[in-house]
């Protein structure tokens, strides 16, 4: 699996045939989180710095370090009129270097993910509750928080394989620093002050931008973030946008409905001409 160096350190991704998507993973994911869906579509898939298999820079792993990277890696590969899929902070992510690099962006397909600053009324309890909990603590004793991302997160838990695959990359406290910094950055009653503006940032350009999107919403778990208060949100405010209810699953939905989720995005992709 190919391997390229950014900046002062090295990024892994999984690629699979020849087509324009690239699917960027959230928290504590990596590219084993579009193992299913990648096949169904090809492309590209990163490990975000810190996670997976790529490099672990001495960094504090802020939303400006991982786009600095992630910058980085785009850059090295040259990518150009990409179609990316984000789930979770890498939709975040997608939409910010989709703001910052128009012109290399063909679309986005997105779930699950930070569309906007958020307030408690806006998110759901058991979510308000996670956020909370992270904030306030510091520990990284244990894997806790990855083990209930796959068994608390989904409607049916990962396969003692997947959950092995998960863990690998974070053994020890130190490597589960990206973990804990992502947890802790959920852009919540006005914190973090730094990120805030950023977010509005992306937001300006989904609200402008004729960039064909697509948001794949789901049901029936009390894990999910982008609930009906949300998608009316998103619906609003996003310009070009295709929203589409997928079906029952948890916040990461891509473990419970992956070949739903490929088929909708190359629907979406073939109804925009996004693929050739």
């Amino acid at each position: 699996m190919p391997v390229v160096p950014v900046l002062d350190s090295t990024m892994h991704y999984v690629e699979s045939g020849g087509a324009p998507f690239v699917f960027l993973h959230g928290n504590p994911g990596s590219s084993h989180s579009w193992r299913k869906v990648l096949p169904e579509l090809g492309g590209l898939a990163p490990d975000l710095i810190g996670m997976g298999r790529s490099g672990k820079p001495d960094i504090a792993y802020s939303f400006a370090d991982h786009a600095r990277y992630l910058d980085a890696w785009f850059d090295a590969l040259d990518l150009d009129r990409v179609v990316l899929v984000g789930h979770d902070w890498g939709g975040a992510l997608a939409f910010d270097w989709a703001a910052r690099h128009p012109s290399r962006v063909a679309g986005i397909a997105f779930f699950e993910t930070i569309v906007k600053p958020m307030n408690g009324s806006e998110l759901p309890l058991p979510a308000q509750e996670r956020v909370r909990r992270f904030r306030a603590t510091e520990t990284l004793e244990d894997n806790g928080f990855v083990r209930q991302a796959f068994t608390g997160g989904v409607l049916t838990p990962v396969s003692e394989q997947d959950m092995a695959a998960h863990l690998a990359p974070f053994p020890d406290a130190e490597s589960r620093r990206p973990v804990l910094a992502w947890a802790q950055q959920m852009p919540f009653d006005g914190e973090p002050a730094e990120l805030i503006p950023r977010i509005e940032a992306y937001d300006a350009w989904l609200g402008l931008s004729e960039v064909p999107k697509l948001l794949m919403t789901f049901s029936n778990s009390p894990t999910l973030l982008i609930g009906p208060e949300l998608q009316a949100w998103c619906a609003q405010n996003i310009a070009a946008l295709d929203v589409v209810a997928v079906g029952e699953a948890g916040h990461h939905a891509q473990e419970d409905r992956p070949k739903e989720i490929a088929a909708e995005i190359a629907a979406w992709a073939e109804r925009h001409s996004l693929v050739a």
